[in-house]
């Protein structure tokens, strides 16, 4: 029954206003009758200290039982709910306006008597009842005589048993039984009202909660109507919360598309390194068993061949290898990249002269463009070589004979930007974005050698992205391609 917020909230409320209002209840009731008892109390202080100086009421330790009735009988006449005790100096009760039976108590307490004429307590001041063995109400006293020699106490009890009843009247009148039911009303209308306000305050709770569990079912967003919009500009908890469930689920759909992504590009990735392993291994296969069923009848230069081709696809499964090899620990958190002061201009002298044979092959020409003064860099010298290597040797792999490979070093501001360009096949514009996809290769029907791994891209991204670098491509079908990333000079 109390499972949802909602139904929580009123609960609580219900309770909460049921017990204000009886708490407000028993407070006004509680507080009108010491109210009345006040008023009762000052309206009448002066009323025991009038009939003592009008009438003669002890004279030597005797009561004037004439003077006495006559009181009596006028007050009876006068205030119904008045008693009128008459008492010695101990307390001990000598008169009373009371028939047989009803006085209970022999003497009354002096304690409060003397607080009261003594003019030092606070209204309303209770002393015992005559009529009542436990009960305390309010009073007016005198001394007798007001000056001399204390004879005893006139001692007036203001709400005697008629009173007691006329309030018990009062408290089953009309216009009690009125209050009550306005008290009540209104309580029920506070509920009411509480409960259509937490009903709109919990309603966009209630929603997102359901948006959540839809979420949790479907995992699309985009199938889910929101109760939070990028528009929405609500600052209270909720807003927020919504605005932040919103954040989280876009980020969830992201990473589950990378992920859903990442699961493709794997499977690509073994079918791809499957396609590559398995050509030079079937090769080499063959190669091997034509050397074991044919060594007798084959001459030393065709033995000779078949070896040097079957060192050459060992070769390039030691190539792919150490390329996964190399790739897998550039993306392992262990990686740390050692960054130091270098002359890059001597680093890519030193690369361009290692490749000069391999371009000479091909008939390519490949140069170095170097400024005077290229000022150090500060970078991972073992990282910055390998990201040049791969770039220089897919150049060289995609630039027909007969072509050119640059390496330029131009200093701008605070950086060295660095380009490798060639006079190559190009790249069509759709696959530029994919390039440094290390799962996505190019249309192999382009490449003038079938060895190529296809990995170097990757593995220069992932270097120049350790350096907090990027690398940028520009290329242009049959006439070429560039790629440019750029270096931080050392300060000194």
């Amino acid at each position: 029954m109390f499972k949802s917020l909602y139904s929580k909230l009123a609960a609580v409320l219900t309770v909460l206003f049921l017990l204000v209002g009886l708490s407000f209840i028993i407070v006004t009731l509680f507080s009108t009758e010491m109210y009345q008892q006040e008023v009762n109390q000052k309206l009448n202080s002066q009323l025991a200290d009038h009939i003592v100086k009008e009438k003669l009421l002890m004279n030597n330790q005797q009561v004037n039982e004439g003077a006495l009735k006559e009181i009596f009988h006028m007050l009876m006449v006068i205030n119904p709910s008045i008693e009128i005790y008459l008492l010695d100096p101990q307390g001990k009760i000598l008169a009373f306006s009371a028939p047989p039976g009803k006085v209970k108590r022999r003497q009354v307490s002096l304690t409060p008597i003397k607080d009261w004429l003594a003019g030092d307590a606070t209204m309303p001041i209770v002393g015992d009842d005559p009529r009542n063995a436990d009960g305390e109400k309010v009073f007016t006293a005198a001394r007798i005589p007001e000056k001399g020699e204390l004879q005893g106490y006139l001692y007036v009890i203001l709400g005697g048993e008629a009173y007691e009843s006329a309030t018990q009247k009062l408290r089953g009148s009309y216009i009690l039984k009125l209050s009550t039911w306005m008290i009540g009303t209104s309580i029920l209308f506070a509920i009411l009202a509480g409960l259509v306000l937490f009903a709109s305050l919990t309603g966009r709770l209630k929603r997102l909660a359901m948006v959540m569990d839809t979420f949790k079912k479907s995992d699309r967003l985009s199938q889910i109507a929101l109760p939070v919009n990028s528009s929405d500009d609500s600052s209270d908890e909720i807003g927020r919360l919504g605005a932040a469930f919103k954040d989280m689920a876009e980020r969830i759909e992201q990473q589950m598309e990378k992920l859903v992504n990442s699961d493709t590009m794997r499977r690509d990735l073994i079918a791809n390194i499957s396609h590559d392993l398995r050509t030079p291994l079937a090769t080499l296969q063959g190669y091997i068993e034509t050397l074991l069923l044919k060594d007798e009848s084959l001459a030393d230069e065709e033995r000779r061949n078949y070896l040097e081709i079957a060192i050459k696809h060992c070769e390039q499964l030691n190539t792919l290898v150490d390329k996964l090899l190399e790739l897998a620990k550039l993306d392992s958190v262990e990686m740390k990249v050692l960054q130091e002061p270098f002359e890059l201009s001597e680093l890519v002298q030193d690369i361009v002269q290692k490749f000069q044979l391999m371009a000479g092959k091909k008939g390519i020409r490949i140069t170095a463009n170097i400024g005077q003064k290229i000022p150090f860099v500060k970078a991972d010298i073992g990282l910055i070589e390998r990201a040049l290597v791969n770039l220089i040797e897919n150049a060289i792999h995609y630039t027909p004979d007969g072509g050119e490979v640059k390496l330029a070093l131009i200093p701008q501001g605070q950086t060295i930007n660095v380009t490798v360009s060639d006079t190559g096949y190009g790249i069509p514009e759709d696959e530029l974005p994919h390039i440094f996809n290390r799962f996505y290769q190019l249309d192999k029907s382009r490449k003038s050698d079938r060895s190529h791994s296809g990995l170097g891209l990757a593995i220069t991204e992932r270097i120049l992205e350790l350096h907090g670098r990027s690398i940028k491509v520009t290329s242009v079908v049959n006439s070429g391609t560039s790629f440019s990333f750029q270096l931080p000079i050392h300060p000194d």
